[in-house]
């Protein structure tokens, strides 16, 4: 091959893969038709699948139900244009509000960044191209561009530019942020939230080994000065392999499950009975076995293991966790933002999550253990990163597909036979493979995050956000481009050894790569023009969930599905937010990117932007839910990143200026100052939102009117330890379940006696059902045609947020709402006359439903004096002010209120105030009339309690910085009562002592006990 024949092969390479027209406009041409196409299969498919489409409509939890769309052509666009974002927060919750907001500010901002440039810098490159540029050095692309315009003083229009995105960004910015700390403190008003037990939560890690105890928790917070103390605290317990034992049976069940389906399809018996190939490797040799019955017997040694574990657990174990109540939600938010920064006795004070956001399995983790993890964690991520060089050269190669033609003559022939088909190819080959490499990224991230000790799963979302984006900006912008350096200088190499040039001239070439680099990463926007196309694609592609259908058709019609797989397929999704978020930022970053250097690219995000914030929209309302709601806690973490995306904006201005002028000429100082506003700006924000976005801050007259629950309370019931003590020593185990055509086949896969009986699946919410009790004592449930689906209601149930909820529900049960008690006079009911008690029997049994006694506050007087606990409120010193100050962390000190305000039955200053509660006797059993003891009065012989107001059932008071408490040796270690803090038992009341008379009020009321 000649040098003039070499030196234009490159021209004409370097024509065609600098911003090649055709492939854009190819790509861009076929991701529109097939994205069209995908909309109409959608409008198609969607009113006989609206299991799939539509799950919401029909599984939601309390009243709120989607607006249902009709089942017309588009019926689907007009809920999406009258629903707006007050009934989005109620409809489907804080967490996909946000989400559908961000989209919001992506849109609008990318339409007025889009505006901005191609109204001024396409103009700009247009006019200088024309005028300096050779027709033979420019194609349509190229022109609007800043290719050429490097080296001229004309760039200082585009560094104009990025100031002018940089205040758009910080006035759309700003705007969202207020409106999203007012949706923030609305949310930790709302009755969902304040009811919630969680909200009054604190979680207490890294507790020292002689703290492991629930004295000790104690000890912790006496030995700060918080103005409010717990009600109670519970210390983790070890469970050991429990979790992973209860794991191992499930997936036994799920197993066995799969096979009998496949065996049992269509309620009749396969020709071959499955097999199991244990052993080998890759398909070669180990022993098969009969899958049914090696997964039968797995069962058995599984249920065997886990009723062994739980007899022989020791609960008396701690874990260096737990957990510690609150009064009231201001006081526990109060708490922990007084003690973010503190970590007393060593330990780690927070608002506690949900207790199904918790990951268990981390969090008795020490920090040894956990920093070992992250060593070894982030080892693994620079491997990630490296080995995704791989793909990315792959994809670079197809990027630059014209340039090798020079190399491979298969390419060059078909350049030059079908140059039209060459150009399509390497216009829609590298995103799509680019998009295929991607898909498992996310999920590598997810389980690394979780390796290294993510205390919560919306923790692993932001980890996954932060580190997902840095991997995808530093892969896919910074590797890619020094791909596209390193391909540059190659070539050049090669031109010049082609042309036999000595060695030194090919070393005074590379005095041009800061020129290469320039060109490299602006001649890249030619890609990223045919990237967008591909992500608007995808996003339209996830709308129509033609995979999904695909899918469970192939897994029908070919092996069956198994009850159990056809509930879980009937619930809405979970909405995966690391994932989105990750590719929103990803695509906005490389729109920041590209906006002051190829400004389509900044178009081309502003519609992508569009078509997500309408197809998401959809998502969220009618199939998607959030796996646990935490308020739009994703938010801060993403604006981060968004306001990075803009310092890379004009880091590259800063680079392509110093390029073209020369880091000596001092040019690209010019361009410096907006990184240094954006960086004041992010301050700016952390200080004047952070605080009330991450805390509940309340008013004087909030914290008057909050709703105070009581020691007792939170103590009797156990409620701290029922709701975050570990799930795996309360979990149900999965009962084998099958079609019920199939269970009259059983006695054909299973030697030996079959037995038939009844027995309830927690699986459906207790349901009594036919079931086989097979060899070995395997019970094999019926599930009937009409089961299948997930009940709504027992769905309802699973999805509440709190536990709290299902506890106020056996109140409304129990209670008539016009007539509270019988009309017999009395005054307090009697205990089989209860109103609604036999609409309750009627109903049936609800899980988790807390009795509490049915008090009234005319039955409240304190007639056993109770020794105050140290440390703990002390009704004397209500009347006086804390002496600690709540201003340095935003709240007011809490008022004194007016004395006069009656105290709330449901709230009283200590336990003394409920210790022993006066009988009112009932006058149709009976008993003496209230009357015939008016001899004596119990209010003679003990003050008349004082009233405080609801602001002061829990009072701010200063505490002694010494622990107080002592551990009482008397108390069973197996559960440690809640008052084993009392230093010695309690004073027996006046009349009940050694000597003296005996108290009338207390004989009268144990004698009628």
């Amino acid at each position: 091959m000649s040098t003039g024949d070499l030196d234009q092969i490159f021209d004409e390479t370097t024509s065609q893969r600098t911003l090649a027209p055709v492939a854009v406009a190819s790509q861009v041409g076929l991701m529109l038709g097939v994205s069209l196409a995908t909309v109409l299969v959608f409008n198609i498919l969607r009113p006989n699948n609206k299991i799939v489409y539509e799950p919401k409509v029909k599984y939601h939890v309390g009243n709120k139900v989607p607006p249902k769309p009709s089942d017309s052509f588009l019926g689907w666009v007009s809920p999406l244009l009258h629903t707006k974002e007050p009934e989005l927060v109620d409809k489907i919750g804080l967490d996909a509000a946000i989400f559908l907001r961000f989209l919001r500010l992506c849109r609008w901002l990318f339409t007025s960044v889009a505006a901005l440039t191609c109204g001024v810098l396409i103009p700009v490159n247009v006019i200088f191209n024309l005028k300096f540029v050779k027709k033979d050095d420019r194609d349509v692309l190229s022109m609007l561009t800043i290719r050429d315009l490097e080296q001229s003083d004309w760039i200082f229009a585009h560094i104009v530019v990025t100031y002018a995105i940089t205040f758009l960004v910080m006035a759309f910015v700003w705007y969202h942020w207020r409106e999203v700390v007012r949706l923030r403190r609305d949310w930790f008003r709302s009755p969902e939230y304040v009811q919630s037990f969680y909200a009054r939560t604190l979680m207490v890690t890294d507790v020292p080994k002689k703290l492991q105890s629930d004295e000790g928790l104690r000890a912790i917070f006496q030995s700060v000065q918080v103005p409010y103390p717990t009600t109670s605290v519970h210390i983790g317990r070890k469970v050991g392999r429990l979790p992973d034992l209860i794991e191992y049976h499930n997936d036994a069940v799920r197993d066995l499950e799969a096979e009998l389906v496949t065996y049992l399809k269509g309620g009749k018996i396969g020709k071959k009975r499955p097999t199991i190939t244990n052993g080998g490797f890759l398909g070669c040799g180990g022993e098969k076995k009969d899958a049914i019955d090696h997964y039968t017997q797995k069962l058995q040694r599984a249920e065997r293991a886990v009723e062994e574990f739980r007899n022989q657990i020791d609960l008396r174990k701690p874990e260096n966790y737990g957990f510690a109540s609150m009064a009231a939600v201001p006081y526990a938010h109060i708490v922990a933002n007084m003690l973010r920064r503190k970590h007393p006795k060593g330990t780690t004070i927070t608002l506690a999550p949900n207790p199904k956001d918790i990951v268990w399995s981390n969090l008795a983790k020490t920090p040894a253990e956990i920093r070992r993890k992250q060593i070894i964690g982030w080892v693994w991520l620079v491997a990630v990163c490296f080995f995704n060089t791989v793909p990315l050269l792959i994809i670079s190669l197809l990027a630059n597909l014209a340039s090798l033609t020079a190399f491979v003559p298969f390419l060059d022939s078909w350049s030059q036979n079908s140059p039209g088909s060459f150009t399509f190819i390497s216009g829609v080959l590298p995103p799509a493979v680019s998009a295929l490499f991607g898909w498992a990224l996310p999920i590598i991230m997810r389980k690394l995050t979780k390796f290294m000790g993510a205390h919560t799963h919306s923790r692993m979302d932001r980890a996954v956000v932060a580190r997902y984006f840095a991997f995808l900006i530093i892969s896919q912008l910074i590797i890619f481009t020094l791909i596209g350096v390193i391909f540059n200088a190659v070539k050049q190499v090669v031109i010049l050894v082609g042309k036999h040039q000595s060695f030194a001239d090919i070393l005074r070439n590379f005095k041009k790569l800061p020129d290469t680099i320039n060109k490299t990463y602006i001649e890249q926007a030619s890609y990223w023009l045919t990237y967008f196309p591909l992500r608007g694609f995808l996003v339209l592609f996830d709308l129509a969930q033609i995979i999904n259908l695909f899918v469970i058709f192939i897994k029908t019609h070919l092996f069956g599905r198994t009850p159990r797989e056809i509930r879980e397929w009937t619930q809405p999704p979970d909405f995966q937010y690391a994932i989105y978020y990750s590719n929103l930022l990803f695509m906005g970053t490389v729109g920041f990117f590209f906006a002051p250097l190829a400004p389509l690219v900044a178009v081309a995000a502003a519609v992508v932007f569009w078509i997500s914030s309408w197809v998401y929209k959809y998502q969220l309302m009618f199939v998607f839910v959030s796996k646990t709601e935490t308020g739009g806690r994703m938010w801060n973490v993403v604006i981060n990143r968004l306001l990075a995306g803009v310092v890379i904006m004009q880091l590259i201005m800063v680079l392509t200026t110093g390029l073209g002028f020369g880091f000596k000429t001092f040019k690209w100082v010019a361009a410096v100052p907006p990184i240094l506003i954006i960086l004041a700006f992010k301050a700016y924000l952390h200080r004047t939102f952070q605080p009330s976005f991450r805390y509940y801050i309340p008013t004087e007259e909030e914290l008057r009117e909050a709703k105070v629950h009581s020691q007792r309370g939170d103590t009797v019931g156990n409620r701290l330890e029922k709701r975050f003590g570990h799930p795996a020593l309360h979990s149900e185990l999965f009962t084998p379940m099958v079609h019920a055509n199939m269970t009259a086949l059983l006695p054909q896969v299973y030697h030996g006696k079959i037995q038939n009986v009844q027995t309830k699946l927690d699986e459906m919410g207790g349901q009594a059902t036919d079931a086989r009790v097979v060899a070995g004592g395997i019970k094999i449930a019926a599930v009937e045609e009409r089961d299948l689906e997930y009940d709504p209601a027992l769905y309802q149930r699973d999805r509440g947020d709190d536990w709290d909820t299902r506890s106020v529900s056996s109140s409304n049960l129990l209670a008539d709402p016009k007539v509270p008690y019988a009309e017999s006079g009395r005054g307090s009911p009697a205990p089989s006359k209860i109103a609604g008690y036999d609409r309750y029997l009627a109903s049936g049994p609800q899980a988790d439903i807390e009795m509490a006694r049915l008090d009234t506050a005319s039955d409240i007087q304190p007639l056993l004096p109770h020794q105050q606990a140290p440390g703990y409120f002390d009704p004397q010193a209500a009347a006086s002010r804390s002496n600690v100050d709540l201003g340095g962390y935003g709240y007011a000190s809490p008022p004194i209120g007016d004395s006069t305000t009656p105290l709330m039955p449901s709230a009283y200053p200590n336990d003394a105030y409920r210790e022993a509660p006066l009988h009112r006797p009932y006058p149709s059993q009976g008993y003496p009339s209230q009357t015939s003891l008016s001899h004596y009065s119990p209010q003679s012989q003990y003050p008349p309690p004082q009233q405080y107001p609801p602001s002061q059932q829990y009072p701010p008071q200063q505490y002694s910085p010494q622990p107080q408490y002592q551990a009482q040796s008397r108390m069973s270690p197996q559960r440690v009562s809640p008052d084993s803090y009392f230093s010695q038992a309690p004073a027996p009341p006046p009349g009940l002592g050694d000597g003296g008379e005996q108290n009338m009020a207390g004989r009268g009321a144990h004698r009628m006990a």
